[in-house]
């Protein structure tokens, strides 16, 4: 479990990094935002440094904090926190972890980071570079739902969702989009 520990990208994550300013390279943005934890600002600065662009840091965006769990395996978990651990497979909710930032201050602190930015661009492409959590709590909340731990959609590293406001209602035009990771091309139909 990382949460918001800071490790920089691995070369792997470099890499899959370089692989997604390639495929936004030429993209014209209204606004560039990032998690002001290491990994995602690095894969941030891969992304815009060909294009001579920066991110804007916001602290709102990073991954919720978990707590005595960071850094742990989900087999130290189990065997530290037996109760738990047990009770998170059952129905995940992150107030389970112990010391863990409340699910409820996680949520408000993500919608306020969203919205703020929604509310400072009403038009144009918008990039936020951030965190597997945070990103299952802004399509939740699209669907207006709270999440809580429970990720309802698969969200892999430097994968693209995307999110459209229109006239104050949020929907969902992408999620987990990972074309630009895959190293051989969709194969033909069968006829």
């Amino acid at each position: 479990m990382q949460g918001q520990l800071d490790p920089p990208l691995s070369g792997e994550g470099r890499r899959q990094a370089g692989l997604l300013a390639r495929r936004l390279a030429g993209r014209s943005l209204a606004g560039f935002y990032s998690s002001d934890l290491e990994r995602a600002m690095e894969t941030a600065r891969l992304i815009g440094g060909p294009a001579g662009i920066s991110p804007e840091t916001v602290p709102g965006l990073r991954e919720i904090y978990l707590g005595e769990w960071e850094g742990l395996r989900t087999e130290e978990i189990a065997q530290r926190f037996p109760k738990s651990w047990e009770r998170w497979v059952k129905e995940p909710d992150w107030d389970l972890v112990p010391g863990a930032e409340r699910a409820s201050a996680f949520e408000a602190r993500v919608g306020e980071a969203i919205s703020a930015i929604f509310n400072r661009h009403t038009e144009g492409d918008v990039l936020v570079v951030t965190h597997g959590g945070v990103i299952q709590v802004a399509l939740h909340h699209a669907v207006g739902r709270t999440s809580r731990g429970l990720f309802l959609f698969k969200i892999q590293n430097t994968s693209i969702s995307i999110l459209e406001r229109r006239r104050d209602r949020t929907t969902i035009g992408g999620v987990n989009d990972t074309a630009h990771l895959e190293m051989a091309p969709v194969p033909a139909a069968e006829a």
